[in-house]
């Protein structure tokens, strides 16, 4: 019995309007990932990178082809329910962190559960047990200007994980931090990875980190290659 994709896009093209010339970003890109699959993205800068993974987490929609999760078309969703399949399947960590600075740790872990109305003890009680496993118990109560840079980013895997996603989408997670902070952040990505059965696409400059995951693919002359 075939399973289906948990991410997936078709022949997806996207170009930019410059003026009177047309810039053409991604041309034509094919790209089915499984369940709990891990997978880098790599390519030169100005590739097109990080302009896929927003059409793979329906932040922006394609100039043409089409991006499924979980089977549904992204492009075929209202705003709404496309804001709403983003929360119930897809999580998102970038290269700075994004953490809302008025909130605690808590309360910025917790946020993902809240807006789709998960109870106030259940999601503060799941956001506490996901920063213990991130190795921030001591800082729950802590704002984001309170923490380092490496328990920030750890904070901000754990946002992105608290809801259980199909899938996470890391653009250049590690790319802002120092050789043992980026190691701790990655590795905790692989475990969780593992643990919750979560899909990781990861953006990565870094050969390093790639090569621990299971295939890289390559931005080069808007396919992946």
């Amino acid at each position: 019995m075939s399973v289906s994709p948990v991410l997936s896009c078709a022949a997806l093209a996207k170009h930019f309007q410059q003026g009177d010339t047309r810039v053409d970003v991604l041309k034509g890109v094919e790209l089915t990932v499984a369940a709990g699959e891990r997978l880098a993205i790599v390519g030169a800068s100005g590739s097109g990178k990080t302009t896929l993974l927003q059409l793979l987490g329906g932040l922006d929609l394609p100039s043409s082809g089409e991006v499924r999760i979980m089977g549904q078309a992204v492009n075929e969703l209202s705003d709404a329910a496309r804001g709403e399949l983003r929360n119930r399947s897809l999580g998102f960590v970038y290269q700075f962190h994004h953490l809302l600075p008025e909130f605690t740790a808590l309360e910025n872990v917790a946020m993902p559960l809240l807006i789709r109305r998960t109870p106030i003890d259940e999601a503060r009680s799941r956001a506490r047990e996901l920063l213990r496993r991130v190795g921030l118990e001591s800082r729950v109560e802590h704002r984001p200007a309170q923490m380092s840079g490496g328990e920030r980013q750890r904070t901000a895997v754990a946002r992105a994980l608290v809801t259980r996603p199909n899938v996470v989408l890391a653009d250049e997670p590690t790319g802002n931090l120092d050789g043992n902070n980026a190691k701790q952040v990655f590795d905790l990505m692989l475990e969780l990875n593992r643990e919750l059965g979560t899909a990781l696409i990861i953006v990565t400059h870094a050969p390093e980190l790639a090569a621990k995951l299971q295939r890289t693919l390559t931005l080069q002359e808007g396919r992946l290659v």
